[in-house]
């Protein structure tokens, strides 16, 4: 039941947002997810309540569609984010990990928390992802999303990547 259910929500999206620390912080970045949900016509981007040089020149590197640091109301500045690139919350995705992203998490098409986010986030979030923050919790997380549409086998052939 919740695979179709996911498999409903993925169809529909259009952009994946991400919380950063807590998220895909740990020292590592994992970016092969990244590129390969972009290949499959999704935009990226980023919501933190922090701001870091280091995490908009990755951005930058990135080429993430949208990129907001420094954010205090997540919630005003994900409405902006709608308005701007022309969406609905059912179309957009996002990776929080604590609290003050409890207000995006209950507006999103999908929305999803690393392992080790309080459990009032783990409870409010469609999927909980294996992996703790900064540990490849987004991949995970990406790569459901990939899946669940039916996109991932196809990515993985036109990288080359064989699989078992």
């Amino acid at each position: 039941m919740k695979d179709e259910a996911l498999a409903a929500r993925c169809r529909a999206l259009r952009l994946v947002l991400t919380d950063v620390d807590g998220v895909l912080t740990d020292g590592t970045v994992l970016i092969l997810g990244m590129v390969l949900a972009r290949r499959a016509g999704l935009r990226l981007g980023l919501l933190s309540g922090r701001a870091s040089e280091s995490v908009a020149a990755r951005a930058a590197e990135l080429r993430l569609e949208v990129v907001r640091q420094g954010v205090s109301d997540k919630r005003a500045v994900f409405e902006e984010i709608l308005r701007e690139q022309g969406l609905r919350a059912p179309e957009v995705a996002y990776m929080g990990d604590d609290l003050n992203d409890l207000c995006v998490l209950t507006e999103v098409g999908l929305s999803a928390a690393p392992a080790d986010a309080p459990f009032e986030v783990r409870a409010q979030a469609f999927m909980v992802t294996e992996a703790r923050g900064g540990q490849g919790c987004f991949r995970e997380f990406l790569e459901a999303i990939l899946k669940a549409r039916g996109q991932w086998e196809p990515l993985l052939a036109e990288i080359g990547a064989v699989l078992p």
